[in-house]
């Protein structure tokens, strides 16, 4: 079973997002600190944590294909038009 982790509160941290079209990838940067720790939690999808065992980074893989599959009808959003 997966140890539980706390989700660092970011509200007073400045967060950065780097979006890679090419590796088709998106990362979120919570804060600075050190990152002692990544776990991939689902396919594709990881978290990092510094040493106070919070959630300090977030990266997500195969984005195109996971936005395919992205229930937006749900969110009453259109779905965009491939091609």
């Amino acid at each position: 079973m997966p140890r539980r982790r706390r989700v660092r509160d970011a509200r007073t941290e400045t967060m950065k997002l780097h979006v890679d079209k090419e590796a088709d990838g998106l990362y979120l940067r919570l804060d600075d600190s050190e990152i002692v720790e990544t776990e991939e939690v689902a396919p594709g999808a990881m978290l990092d944590y510094n040493a106070s065992n919070e959630v300090v980074g977030v990266e997500m893989l195969h984005l195109s294909k996971r936005l395919a599959e992205a229930p937006v009808e749900r969110a009453g959003l259109p779905r965009a038009s491939s091609r």
